[in-house]
């Protein structure tokens, strides 16, 4: 492995874990084949976390640091290591410990496989059973079922991705955790391997229950973003022309009773629910046409591509 390597680990209070992180990271990072550098993202820490930080970055240059002026959140932390990484490999872990440095030779040895983004799973996962365990199995297999891509554990940060994947990503609110189905929208490789989960020593988890409702709602944004971001009249369009047709289909059927059956519409509830679904179904359609035209006012402004290539050959 001669190229070089970006360690992302975004930091929220997390002082007493920093000195053995780096030492592990240092340890299995030894070997004269790594080249790398440790970016460590410290999301607006209250303890003295960004001083030990700076004392690292004292005695071992390839210790970079990036300090927000709040807490901004993991997703954010993670998009500024990515912005400032300058590995062709980066890989990304928590700061709590609970990742193991020790695995990162296993995602590297996968992407020398031909693998574009290595994913870790917590496979023997050291948390409480109810509160953290249960909601993430419940979660995973939502997310693989309505990404498509399947994965065991999209909680897990501890991931290897290329720097070509990595730099077409963008994150924004909550979107961390969704990076490979993010990612499978540009066709790349992606792969899972087993590895070791650590009970915390110090510090205290940042994530509680609540978190599974935030999941729901970011799935909703990545399930639109990865099938219907390019074509939203779709999504709009569809749900919009059957309330249409439903309401059309009644107003026609209240038609023919009151001229041909003598049968009075003015108390009857249905008269009512005609006219709301024809007026939900042409709404759903003008949000799709509006949809469409912000889509493409995006592309076309920004030049976006709508494609991305792996290779050329005979071409400059």
């Amino acid at each position: 492995m001669n190229e070089k390597l970006s360690i992302v680990i975004p930091v929220f209070d997390e002082a007493e874990n920093i000195e053995r992180l780096y030492s592990e990271i240092t340890q299995t990072l030894s070997d004269p084949g790594y080249e790398y550098e440790i970016v460590f993202v410290d999301d607006g820490s209250r303890d003295k976390g960004l001083q030990k930080l700076l004392a690292l970055r004292e005695s071992d240059d390839r210790v970079k640091i990036i300090s927000f002026r709040k807490n901004f959140g993991q997703t954010a932390a993670l998009s500024a290591g990515f912005d400032c990484a300058q590995g062709e490999i980066v890989v990304t872990m928590d700061a709590d410990l609970q990742n193991d440095p020790a695995d990162i030779p296993i995602l590297l040895g996968k992407i020398e496989e031909g693998y574009d983004l290595v994913s870790g799973w917590r496979y023997d996962r050291q948390d409480k059973w109810l509160s953290r365990r249960l909601p993430s199995v419940l979660a995973n297999k939502l997310i693989s079922w309505a990404t498509d891509v399947k994965l065991n554990d999209y909680g897990c940060t501890l991931k290897a991705i290329k720097r070509e994947v990595v730099k077409n990503i963008t994150l924004y609110g909550e979107l961390h955790r969704f990076i490979p189905a993010i990612a499978s929208w540009m066709g790349v490789r992606i792969a899972e391997v087993k590895v070791n989960h650590r009970p915390r020593v110090a510090g205290q988890s940042k994530y509680g229950i609540s978190r599974a409702f935030r999941v729901l709602l970011d799935l909703v944004t990545v399930k639109f973003l990865l099938s219907y971001s390019g074509r939203p009249i779709q999504f709009f369009g569809i749900p919009g022309l059957i309330s249409g047709l439903l309401g059309g289909a009644l107003a026609v059927y209240l038609t023919i009773q009151r001229v041909f059956m003598g049968i009075p519409l003015g108390d009857r509830p249905i008269l009512l629910l005609a006219v709301l679904l024809i007026l939900i179904g042409v709404q759903f359609v003008v949000f799709g046409l509006l949809g469409e035209l912000q889509t493409r006012t995006y592309y076309e402004s920004l030049d976006k591509p709508i494609y991305f290539i792996k290779d050329k050959y005979g071409i400059d």
